[in-house]
């Protein structure tokens, strides 16, 4: 079993496709369906059934796959302790993000890290806070950075930025000095969806302070902050998000930032892994590194 066939057969499982996994590490698309040909006669299974013009891993292949990050984790972490091809480790992570650290914070995370990885590469969707934590946990993604923290045993959390939310109007709204969640029940009001960290923190300070979601007047729901930077800036409604998010607008005088005086829920962004899940070196790096790239 040679690690180069390992490596191109993770390539493949990675990217779902032969010809993308050709693409991403410079070879053939035909050099590469010999490489996984090969492992095939060799280990005497099917790694792959083809379902029309899609892939699908077979039970063997699923196997195969956890051995070989394993195999080529160890491979990596040799050469790491033998000081050599530090900046040349290279590899994919696969990052979900949600909305505000999407963003705000993967950005510079991933400039960062390029500096002293210069071959690393990301694939980085984003979505809800819950549908990130989701992905960690079924294995569809490497790493997740949200904004709320979901109890499970194999889901590890680390701290990277701690941060409160803020209200944010239009500069067309007269507000009082002092706001509070009470008063801003008689405003429209733009709502993150329920997945979202931010509806989650919301959600309970409206509880803590007895309000119901209906005593609200709530015009829209959306999964998008800057959607509803638009709509506040609009003067369509007011809402609660991300002092992080909210910032850059405030200081080019696009919108309005109040601190609600009951309103101290503070909040942390998290990365987030499976602890069950071997990650290649370049994933593991990234982890140990994160908080530093903030």
């Amino acid at each position: 079993m040679d690690l180069h066939q390992l490596y191109v057969f993770t390539k493949v499982v990675e990217h779902k496709s032969f010809s993308k996994a050709a693409e991403d590490i410079f070879l053939s698309q035909s050099t590469v369906s010999s490489h996984i040909h090969s492992l095939e006669k060799t280990l005497n299974v099917n790694l792959f059934d083809r379902v029309g013009r899609e892939i699908v891993l077979t039970p063997h292949g699923e196997r195969l796959y956890q051995w070989a990050l394993k195999i080529l984790f160890l491979k990596e972490q040799a050469l790491l302790d033998l000081n050599q091809g530090m900046t040349e480790l290279r590899g994919m992570i696969r990052m979900s993000a949600s909305s505000v650290p999407g963003q705000y914070l993967v950005p510079k995370m991933v400039k960062r890290y390029r500096e002293k990885f210069p071959k690393a590469t990301f694939h980085i969707n984003q979505s809800s806070s819950k549908f990130v934590a989701e992905q960690v946990l079924n294995g569809s993604v490497d790493i997740g950075i949200l904004g709320e923290k979901y109890e499970n045993d194999k889901l590890h959390f680390i701290p990277l930025l701690k941060e409160k939310l803020v209200l944010v109007t239009s500069n067309q709204v007269p507000m009082m000095e002092k706001m509070t969640i009470k008063t801003i029940t008689k405003y429209p009001f733009i709502m993150r969806n329920s997945a979202s960290g931010t509806n989650a923190a919301i959600e309970r300070v409206l509880k803590r302070n007895k309000i119901q979601k209906e005593d609200m007047n709530i015009i829209a729901y959306t999964d998008s902050v800057q959607s509803i930077i638009q709509f506040v800036m609009q003067d369509i409604g007011i809402s609660i998000i991300s002092e992080v998010a909210a910032r850059e607008y405030a200081k080019h005088n696009s919108i309005k930032i109040y601190e609600l005086n009951d309103f101290t829920e503070e909040r942390y962004f998290y990365l987030v892994y499976n602890q069950n899940r071997t990650l290649s070196m370049i994933a593991k790096l990234f982890i140990d590194e994160a908080a530093k790239l903030i």
